[in-house]
């Protein structure tokens, strides 16, 4: 008491300062992401500390090679040369996987789920494949699993669907997802190079894989665009079912035409909520120079939402790279570390809704859209008649029609005949392309791009 009769509030005992705990994080795979994991682990520790209220602690590293030279500096203790080890062991909360692929991530999880272990990944492939597996799993054993960093690496575009815009209704997204593809139209637009001569660019650059198949064939961008699907309109995708074309098709010609009416070619990943159902699909588009998307450049990404309350949204940033990467894989971390700091783990960031049957993917064939059609001819009376006539037999209207004589090896010049149609059903389109074809007008395929609007 003191001399007024008050108490005094005594401390029980000596104070001492608060030790933060530690979450131990299990690293499957070092390579370049990896890599930058530990070095923004290290370099902004105090930071994270501060924000988790726990230290993000590597205790260890499962790689291919351990007597390899690497990016990243950790202690060669930390390494071993076996994952299934690593993503089951004590001490481990967090199993980070990084190591890409399909099955053996795949395996590599599930035992991670099946030990109680958190999950973080950047596998797209591995989620759009066995997602609902994977989902499935953590659910039935509480455990959370991560994803951030499996679409457009940096930009939190997962984030924004799963929480941002948690209380809206999605209507369309039209995502530039991959940086290869979009680096190469890009230069493709400038002029005066081949794609060949483009795509070696991207690969000396370290922008594109010795082989780009999955990247210059829209692949990639359908592993994202399931993944996206999922969130925007609560429906497992099957990637079957997401229509997909490639850029490689594309000639300079083509990005010629486009600037000159307007537009600029992109590769898209696009998901649309119609009545019967969702329109998926992956390809180049003729994106009208006014339009955000059009500014995209080099290997940069961005997702254009439309959303029923908020309306327009877009999402821009590094696609990919070791650090912009890295930074959303921390960021899964630091927030699964939240979740096991107040013992709410299993939340589950997505839960796939069942108010959509697996069905609900309309098919390419009931597609609207306008089309720009380059047809390849020689440059013969009546050969443009016939091309229009046949247009117009299977009910595609012209908006426009242009011609340039090319350089021909053959006794008669060729002509690029291009047309923009009004809109049109896609199997009227395609149904007119197949006539043309069997007609023998053509000297080479037809270029089909659509044009969004």
């Amino acid at each position: 008491m003191d001399g007024r009769g008050r108490a005094l509030l005594v401390p029980h005992g000596p104070i001492v300062n608060y030790r933060m705990r530690e979450i131990g994080v299990g690293l499957l795979g070092l390579g370049n992401v990896g890599a930058g994991v530990v070095r923004l682990l290290e370099e902004n520790a105090k930071a994270i500390e501060a924000r988790l209220g726990a230290k993000l602690v590597i205790r260890g590293a499962a790689v291919r090679d351990l007597g390899k030279e690497r990016r990243a500096e950790i202690d060669s203790s930390l390494l071993c040369d076996d994952p299934m080890e690593l993503a089951t062991r004590e001490g481990i909360d967090i199993v980070c996987e990084l190591i890409g692929g399909e099955e053996l991530a795949r395996e590599l999880v599930l035992a991670a789920i099946g030990a109680n272990k958190q999950v973080v990944t950047a596998n797209k492939a591995l989620l759009a494949v066995h997602g609902e597996e994977l989902y499935a799993s953590a659910e039935s054993n509480g455990v959370d699993l991560y994803y951030e960093a499996a679409v457009c690496g940096g930009i939190p575009i997962i984030r924004a669907l799963r929480e941002g815009l948690a209380s809206d209704r999605i209507e369309s997204i039209a995502g530039i997802v991959n940086g290869t593809s979009n680096f190469i139209t890009c230069a493709m637009a400038q002029g005066g190079q081949s794609f060949e001569e483009v795509l070696a660019t991207a690969q000396a650059e370290g922008y594109a894989e010795a082989d780009p198949t999955l990247d210059i064939g829209g692949g990639d961008a359908a592993h994202k665009l399931a993944i996206l699907a999922m969130l925007c309109f609560g429906t497992r995708v099957e990637l079957d079912d997401i229509h997909v074309e490639g850029i490689e098709t594309l000639a300079e010609i083509d990005y010629a035409m486009a600037k000159q009416h307007g537009y600029v070619i992109k590769s898209l990943a696009m998901g649309v909520r119609r009545e019967m159902g969702i329109e998926l699909r992956v390809h180049p588009a003729m994106v009208p120079q006014s339009w955000l998307l059009a500014d995209v450049p080099d290997t940069k990404n961005a997702v254009y939402v439309r959303s029923y309350a908020l309306g327009p949204s877009m999402y821009y940033g590094a696609g990919a790279g070791m650090m912009p990467t890295a930074m959303s894989v921390v960021s899964d971390l630091i927030e699964v570390g939240r979740n096991l700091g107040a013992n709410a783990t299993g939340s589950m960031p997505l839960r796939i809704q069942r108010d959509l049957p697996a069905t609900a993917v309309i098919p390419m064939a009931q597609l609207r859209s306008h089309y720009y059609l380059r047809f390849t001819v020689a440059d013969l009376p009546g050969t443009l008649g016939k091309l229009t006539t046949i247009l117009g037999q299977h009910q595609v209207s012209i908006a426009n029609l242009s011609q340039t004589v090319m350089p021909g090896d053959d006794e008669h010049e060729q002509v690029a005949v291009v047309a923009r149609t009004h809109e049109a059903l896609e199997e009227h389109v395609q149904s007119a392309l197949q006539a043309i074809a069997g007609a023998g007008l053509l000297l080479a395929p037809t270029q089909l791009i659509r044009i969004a609007s």
